[in-house]
């Protein structure tokens, strides 16, 4: 079980949000702007405490987060927890806020379904939400062409029965606050590995996967990338 003082120490890694129903329950509710800075210093949620912040490093804001407190399925008597996404889109924002309106329903219908969290749960979620994504750009790549180069990253974390729930796509990194009251500091434990082409292992499962495109790695300025243009 994740305490409530490291989910204090984790929040301020989560960027703005669609806030579940406990989520606003004291603290600060609509958060405050500093230049390019969005926080909220405190809030509620079925685990506890949490705070959170963005930065805004492009022109347009390709990223999209959620945080959702309180049910998590469709189902009266389903489980209750805390979910949080972060997704951080490249070539635009059509995916990251695509998977930001739709994972989530997504989980909620798989959990209904299993009766319960689970790792497939999630693994079927994403499954659904990276097919319906798919779905659109057929749909509209050809009034809207520049939706088919547009990707995101996708990290979620689930708290739910007791149990941390971590699910990571390309090469963003989850990392959880231990706090070490022996020497007074907190430590960094890396809870995700990034699926990156800068490492071996993600290079071959790409050169499986497209065994037909020679094309589909290359060395760019000292660093791997797909099809030379991006890392993940």
């Amino acid at each position: 079980m994740v305490s409530n003082s490291l989910m204090r120490i984790v929040a301020p890694c989560w960027g703005p949000s669609r806030e579940g129903e406990d989520s606003g329950k004291g603290g600060d509710v609509t958060g405050r702007v500093d230049g390019l800075l969005w926080y909220k210093d405190s809030g509620r949620h079925v685990n506890g405490e949490f705070s959170m912040a963005v930065i805004q490093a492009n022109t347009v804001l390709e990223d999209h987060s959620r945080l959702d407190s309180g049910p998590l399925s469709s189902l009266d008597s389903g489980p209750q927890g805390t979910f949080v996404g972060i997704y951080d889109g490249h070539g635009g924002p059509e995916a990251s806020r695509f998977v930001n309106e739709r994972l989530f329903d997504n989980l909620k219908k798989f959990t209904s379904e299993n009766q319960g969290m689970s790792e497939d749960v999630i693994t079927k979620a994403f499954l659904a939400t990276e097919e319906e994504f798919l779905s659109l750009v057929r749909k509209q790549w050809l009034s809207k062409p520049q939706i088919a180069s547009a990707g995101t990253c996708c990290l979620v974390g689930i708290i739910c029965s007791g149990l941390l729930y971590i699910a990571n796509v390309v090469d963003s990194r989850v990392v959880l606050g231990r706090l070490e009251r022996a020497f007074r500091e907190v430590k960094a434990v890396q809870l995700s590995s990034e699926h990156n082409a800068n490492f071996e292992s993600v290079r071959k499962e790409l050169r499986r996967l497209h065994p037909n495109d020679p094309q589909i790695v290359v060395l760019k300025h000292k660093v791997w990338r797909v099809k030379g243009i991006i890392q993940v």
